[in-house]
């Protein structure tokens, strides 16, 4: 029995044993942009408005000195529960900010052509219930908007939206995994509004994962090329590797923005109940395709739920969002960003092999390229600029 147990013993050890000493990737600093030198250790977390259209508010428990700088968090469609950003709202909230995280989406019930003005609906009315709350203290100058995938073109929306009053101008829209660009009302996705009208002081990031970066940097292309009235030293694209150095390996895909913690899932933030509706007001609301998760959106909504806190958002994406949140409330431009060695370093493998750096450029022109395709078959494969863009 025991010469039989032995070659099966033998092949355990043989393959558990490169994974027993396989290097492990960095994990969140103690200090510094994306580090855990945390200002609160008690999150205020409630909600305002109603269950079909609410606000989800997060904050220190402390009173703080002065206004807090505000960051909206636009979630990707379908992915209405706070819980699945858990991890970073909570990274912002402790950091001092004053999170919102609206919801702009009642799934099967809302269409995406009206998600943008829902969304500046709500902040706006959020901003007025919290501008005399002593604990929250919204300091509206300070505003910056973080878009995922479809809450991207939301984002930008609501910034070429800012003159009408209902928002403040924000200093920086960082988007990841842009997406959901519908380009006309019969198809599904965000309508982007005349883009020329965002603010020329906006800093504008677009970030991509190389496991999805075609069809969000065609996106980002299409944005920050419509955004013509922010210069190109106002905007960056950027680019988050995958990497198999160690164990766990690093993947960078669409689902990667992901951090889910059960504390801020929405269940346990209860908003208030949508109050009746009078019989005698017409119902005229109709159903139509597009309210319904296609099959790729509910795929990643379950993706983002399973998604493990990892060295990407503690070095790409929480990382980056600290360190351009603080040069745009500056008034610094992309350049600046740019001359900053902390901006693209992802820190090194337990074995000190170099986790793989961040890429980031500013767009070389915001005219489309007028560079025939070589190839036959990069023509098939990578339809032009602003071609349709699932949610």
């Amino acid at each position: 029995m025991r010469r039989s147990l032995l070659p099966v013993l033998l092949l355990g050890v043989s393959v558990a044993g490169p994974w027993a000493h396989a290097a492990t990737p960095p994990q969140q600093p103690e200090q510094g942009p994306g580090g855990r030198d945390y200002r609160s250790t008690e999150i205020v977390k409630r909600a305002l408005g109603t269950a079909s259209t609410g606000t989800f508010v997060f904050h220190g428990a402390d009173t703080p000195a002065k206004p807090r700088p505000v960051v909206v968090f636009l979630h990707s469609w379908g992915a209405v529960n706070p819980g699945l950003y858990g991890g970073w709202i909570e990274h912002l909230a402790r950091k001092g900010h004053l999170v919102l995280f609206p919801r702009f989406q009642d799934v099967n019930r809302s269409r995406p052509a009206d998600a943008s003005n829902l969304a500046e609906d709500l902040i706006q009315n959020a901003l007025a219930e919290l501008e005399n709350d002593p604990n929250a203290k919204p300091d509206k100058n300070r505003l910056a908007l973080i878009g995922h995938s479809a809450g991207m073109p939301i984002a930008l929306n609501i910034a070429a939206g800012a003159g009408s009053g209902k928002v403040p101008p924000p200093k920086l829209i960082f988007g990841l995994m842009p997406g959901g660009i519908a380009s006309n009302e019969k198809e599904r996705g965000i309508l982007l509004r005349d883009l020329a009208t965002v603010d020329p002081s906006t800093l504008i990031i677009a970030m991509s994962g190389d496991r999805d970066y075609l069809p969000s940097d065609r996106a980002s292309r299409l944005m920050l090329q419509q955004a013509s009235a922010v210069p190109s030293t106002r905007k960056l694209f950027m680019r988050a590797s995958s990497d198999d150095h160690g164990f766990p390996a690093l993947t960078a895909t669409l689902a990667s923005p992901g951090s889910p913690k059960a504390d801020y899932d929405a269940s346990t933030i209860k908003l208030p109940p949508d109050p009746p509706r009078d019989p005698k007001q017409r119902n005229t609301w109709r159903w139509s395709a597009d309210m319904a998760l296609s099959g790729p959106q509910t795929i990643l909504t379950q993706q983002l739920g399973n998604n493990g806190t990892d060295t990407l958002d503690f070095l790409a994406f929480w990382k980056t969002f600290d360190i351009a949140s603080e040069a745009a409330f500056a008034g610094r431009d992309a350049t600046a960003l740019l001359r900053d060695p902390k901006l693209v370093d992802m820190s090194t493998w337990s074995d000190g092999w170099p986790v793989k750096r961040l890429s980031a450029q500013m767009p070389k022109g915001d005219a489309p390229e007028a560079k025939e395709e070589r190839g036959p078959r990069r023509r098939l494969d990578m339809p032009a600029p602003g071609s349709r863009q699932g949610l």
